[in-house]
């Protein structure tokens, strides 16, 4: 569905994407892990069109999007859940959820049905300010604002940072669910273990690069994996 060849990005004089190259197939889960600072967030903002390519390609469902801008991003079926989930803390959940549907020009409200099947605290506190929700919620509603442009590609990034362990495990439940309802999903998860147990496909970025990549069950029992992110020696 989507292909990474030879993508390098630059700040300034710093380069912090150095030529990587990876595959996220139809149907998967397939998670970047890495230090702050490997190039992980730069690369899925990229893809996003928020962030100018120095070279390098990204295709998706054979088509090269390199270079396109953020909407034209959207409208193809790829969507971005950022870090920080960044909801719109002085309108409602329910403007939040419509606001990620402003692209289509059609009746939100089968839409907005699914979304309060999948999230139904969001449905109870549908008036609410989002920024009076927990964190947890916050990064519900974020999600689920994303799923209102229909994507067939999710990007995640970071989505349990900062949680507590219990909404963490629902987190992941819903990225299993968003998944079988058939989104493609591109995880960035500091939860190492979390996200490999997650995900089909695993690749470790450091400091601009892709040094490892395997199965989730592969990285998990990988030596380097458990002494670097795993905290095991």
């Amino acid at each position: 569905m989507l292909k990474v060849d030879d993508l390098r990005v630059s700040y300034g004089g710093i380069e912090a994407v150095k030529g990587i190259s990876f595959e996220v197939p139809q149907g998967s889960i397939v998670t970047l892990i890495g230090a702050n600072g490997a190039g992980k967030s730069t690369t899925l903002r990229t893809i996003a069109g928020l962030v100018s390519a120095k070279s390098g390609s990204i295709t998706y469902r054979d088509e090269d999007i390199t270079g396109k801008d953020s909407a034209e991003i959207v409208k193809r079926g790829i969507t971005l859940v950022p870090e920080g989930r960044r909801v719109f803390s002085k309108l409602s959940v329910a403007e939040n959820i419509r606001i990620g549907g402003y692209l289509r020009k059609c009746d939100l409200a089968e839409d907005i049905r699914m979304v309060n099947d999948l999230f139904p605290i969001l449905a109870q506190r549908s008036w609410q300010m989002a920024g009076t929700l927990s964190g947890g919620e916050q990064q519900m509603l974020a999600v689920a604002r994303a799923l209102m442009s229909r994507p067939k590609l999710m990007m995640m990034d970071e989505p349990s940072l900062g949680l507590a362990p219990m909404i963490v495990k629902s987190i992941f439940e819903i990225i299993r669910e968003i998944r079988r309802q058939g989104v493609t999903i591109l995880l960035i998860e500091q939860n190492a273990n979390m996200a490999l147990k997650t995900a089909d496909i695993g690749y470790v970025m450091e400091t601009g690069r892709i040094t490892l990549c395997g199965t989730g069950k592969e990285l998990l029992t990988n030596s380097e994996v458990k002494k670097a992110y795993l905290g095991k020696g």
